[in-house]
């Protein structure tokens, strides 16, 4: 799985740590989820998209495999 968090974060000029304070994780799981090192909660994944305004399809894809 691929993900746009930090693009999404960086162009809302947000820390990792701002973010994970927005949502209420910490700056580690902000770190390992755009590191692609951990996949997400649902729940986690809808606090950033509702953080962002934006659907968690535009900050997650499927990487398909031929």
């Amino acid at each position: 799985m691929k993900n746009h968090i930090a693009k999404y974060r960086k162009e809302a000029r947000l820390s990792q740590q701002e973010l994970a304070d927005l949502i209420t994780v910490s700056r580690k799981t902000i770190s390992t989820v755009e590191t692609n090192r951990f996949t997400p909660s649902v729940i986690i994944a809808l606090k950033i998209a509702r953080q962002f305004n934006t659907s968690v399809e535009s900050l997650f894809e499927i990487e398909e495999h031929d």
